[in-house]
């Protein structure tokens, strides 16, 4: 078969997930091509060199002009209109059978342009949301402040400094033009990384669509038990290690419970933050170790083993990535109960925490590291069901 994936960026979580679902697909035999916008970003002067079998499409300079366009009108999916219709002629071309999307937002892509392809060739298409962002009129996640305009219609949207950043209110048109360009699609398939989404999608105007939950997965064989000097490095091997990691910490990502608990434990605890920048630094307690945002996994993975728990209080989330990790290195998991965080833990390897509850978390935290109600096998049981091998191999199954 042949098969096409779209997504806004080639690297962090979804740029990942479209490239080795990509590679998943042809080791089954299946011609499979992945698209995505060429990059805007100052650091990208000339294009990046592109993995293997893949495409950027638009130009530099078509890309920034959407962007800023994008960040004044508040206007996603109506810019980018000449790069898409190049991306439809080779889609055509190379006579493709289905279509796998993924994000779309970003100001990346001419949406009317790349749907009325879909539905005059009537093109199969699975689209996996990674957020709510297809079915609002703004925003990708509403949770943590309580929005339910989604349902119904959105209008005065409260988050337009919030990505994708703009400066005019434009939910109610985006609203309408989404559900003008997102319904009617003939043969399309809605996946969800969690259930919690697949629930939350089923009451939205794609209501229509079948939707199917298939998990996002690790790479078991990065993300495992990982020896280190860890402790001995920040002279903490005393010390109960709690754990949080995040690439950005803001009050969305909890970094306001993190500065209670540090506040809270007393000094045979260390704190370890991992995603920190120099202006975080300014506002960490001593008993608060710093760590720069690493894209070195393995020693993400060295720094996961080192820790006691693993602490997850964000506000908004889908499935977070985070938490398998820290399962898969045997370190146990305290999250709030928010979005798709709870259904990675069960029993055996964690708990939940109501969101918002610092209280309970310090008192979770203290307890998982006095007690140790939660062994390093059970943690690494539970991550074997997070492969992302087996999770990928579910969406060949879905092709």
């Amino acid at each position: 078969m042949r098969i096409a994936q779209i997504n806004a960026v080639t690297f962090g979580s979804t740029g990942r997930i479209m490239l080795q679902i990509a590679e998943q697909a042809r080791s089954h035999g299946h011609e499979v091509y992945t698209y995505s916008p060429y990059p805007f970003s100052k650091k990208y002067q000339k294009c990046p060199d592109a993995p293997i079998g893949h495409a950027y499409f638009g130009t530099w300079a078509e890309r920034r002009a959407g962007n800023l366009l994008g960040r004044v009108f508040g206007l996603d999916g109506c810019y980018m209109k000449r790069g898409t219709k190049r991306l439809v002629r080779e889609l055509r071309a190379q006579k493709i059978e289905l279509l796998h999307l993924h994000n779309l937002h970003g100001y990346c892509v001419h949406l009317p342009t790349l749907f009325d392809y879909i539905k005059k060739d009537k093109i199969k298409v699975i689209w996996t949301l990674h957020d709510c962002w297809s079915f609002t009129g703004h925003c990708p996640h509403f949770d943590m402040i309580g929005c339910d305009k989604w349902k119904t219609g959105c209008h005065d949207c409260p988050q337009l400094r919030e990505y994708p950043q703009c400066r005019v209110d434009n939910s109610k048109r985006q609203y309408k033009q989404k559900q003008a360009w997102f319904k009617g699609v003939a043969d399309m398939t809605l996946v969800t990384p969690s259930q919690w989404l697949a629930d939350l999608t089923r009451k939205s105007f794609l209501k229509d669509y079948p939707v199917k939950v298939i998990n996002n997965g690790i790479d078991l064989t990065v993300f495992k038990p990982t020896k280190s000097d860890f402790r001995r490095k920040y002279h903490c091997e005393d010390k109960k290690l709690v754990l949080g990691v995040s690439f950005g910490w803001d009050k969305k990502k909890g970094f306001d419970v993190f500065l209670e608990l540090a506040k809270r434990l007393d000094d045979s605890y260390r704190i370890v933050l991992v995603g920190t920048n120099e202006q975080i630094d300014r506002q960490l307690p001593d008993n608060v170790i710093s760590i720069h945002r690493t894209e070195n996994q393995r020693e993400l993975a060295e720094i996961y083993t080192a820790a006691d728990v693993f602490v997850n209080p964000t506000r908004e989330e889908n499935y977070p990535t985070v938490q398998m990790e820290a399962l898969a290195c045997g370190t146990p998991v305290v999250a709030f109960r928010t979005g798709g965080c709870p259904e990675i833990l069960d029993e055996t390897c964690g708990s939940v925490i109501e969101k918002n509850d610092s209280g309970a978390m310090w008192s979770e935290v203290v307890r998982i590291c006095e007690t140790r109600p939660y062994s390093k096998m059970d943690c690494l049981r539970r991550a074997t069901s997070l492969d992302k091998e087996e999770k990928n191999l579910e969406y060949v199954k879905l092709y």
